[in-house]
């Protein structure tokens, strides 16, 4: 098998855990956070950057891959991190979640799903092999299944008939599936906000044996204390030797709230794309750079935080560059945002290991400003 999870401690007083995910292309220290790369690059942040704040693995997107460059040219260069110049690990989504964002712009049949480019209107189709033909040349460590992902609220019959479908649609990319050696091939369970139903998929999917399980599903616009109630009874359903990642969560709380909860793996586009609009976060909550309070502000991002950015840069300064529209100011805060984020988790870890992770939640929930 292309990856091994290796669970190193769980923390007596939550579903907490740490652990070890060895990969081709390195091991992994969970729990973690994976910075979105969703053209294969991480916007504004080059793999230097990302090196620097330990970025140990990063996601990539099949759908937005697929149309632009095509994932032939991205065989041809050697594979994604060849293309991207990446030798730690990548995650590649199926792009379900993007196709199915389309609404009228995608049909959905038991073969796949036909769908519009958002790009230029153009007509295409994705299958369970035909993604799973895409993902093998893309060549990422960890790949997904692809998944009906509906939205947010649905009625049960929708969400049953969905899970069935990605049941059948998970065996099926189980089958097609030609790179097992080398690329791991993650199972999703769905199931929307319904327990039975989220029963139901994990113990279809389980029963196909994925070395790695997926939640998904959520964060798609239900109230996070729905959220948490879905993980807190489907999270236990997944066994304790393989790796479980929550899809596309990325606030700080939603990460305190999800590794007590037994979350070993999480991505989002959140941490970048509020610091394109020059917003940063803290152990504080958030700090929106571009208000004019912060125009004479010549203290750090972060008192205490020992990023590149905090250390060498004021508010006032980054202001400026967000306000000019500056290039450097949406990477500078990228930067610190995901540094932020990865502390954190590593922070979290070293809880774990040290067994008092009950008192590290508390302590950083009760900081942050919700």
């Amino acid at each position: 098998m292309a990856i091994k999870y290796e669970l190193l401690k769980e923390c007596p007083d939550t579903n907490a855990r740490a652990g070890l995910l060895h990969t081709p292309h390195g091991t992994i220290e969970t729990p973690i956070f994976m910075p979105v790369g969703t053209l294969a690059t991480v916007k504004t942040m080059d793999p230097r950057d990302l090196e620097e704040i330990n970025a140990q693995i990063i996601l990539s997107n099949t759908y937005h891959l697929y149309l632009r460059p095509g994932h032939e040219i991205v065989k041809q260069a050697g594979g994604l991190h060849r293309f991207m110049n990446w030798n730690r690990p990548i995650l590649t989504d199926s792009g379900g979640f993007q196709v199915f964002s389309l609404g009228d712009l995608r049909k959905i049949t038991e073969e796949g799903v036909t769908f519009r480019s958002h790009i230029d209107g153009s007509k295409h189709f994705f299958s369970p092999e035909s993604v799973m033909d895409i993902e093998n040349a893309l060549g990422a460590d960890i790949i997904m299944a692809f998944d009906e992902c509906i939205p947010y609220p649905a009625t049960f019959d929708y969400a049953k008939d969905s899970v069935e479908r990605t049941t059948r649609w998970a065996r099926r990319c189980k089958e097609a599936h030609k790179n097992i050696e080398n690329q791991a091939l993650f199972g999703i369970i769905q199931g929307g906000m319904y327990n039975d139903l989220r029963t139901r998929s994990a113990e279809d999917i389980l029963d196909i044996d994925f070395p790695g399980i997926a939640v998904g599903g959520l964060s798609v616009g239900e109230p996070k204390e729905e959220m948490y109630r879905v993980l807190e009874h489907t999270v236990p359903l997944i066994p304790k030797n393989k790796p479980r990642y929550l899809m596309g969560v990325g606030s700080a709380d939603a990460l305190l709230e999800g590794v007590g909860r037994g979350i070993d793996m999480f991505d989002c586009v959140l941490p970048t794309r509020i610091a394109r609009n020059g917003t940063a976060m803290t152990a504080t909550g958030r700090v929106v750079i571009r208000n004019a309070s912060y125009a004479k502000d010549f203290s750090p991002i972060e008192d205490g935080c020992q990023c590149y950015v905090c250390r060498n840069y004021t508010r006032a300064y980054l202001r400026h560059l967000i306000k000019c529209n500056e290039i450097l100011g949406f990477k500078l805060i990228t930067y610190h945002n995901l540094y932020y984020l990865l502390s954190l988790m590593k922070d979290m870890r070293s809880a774990i290991l040290e067994g008092n992770f009950l008192h590290f939640y508390k302590s950083a929930i009760d900081k942050i400003k919700l």
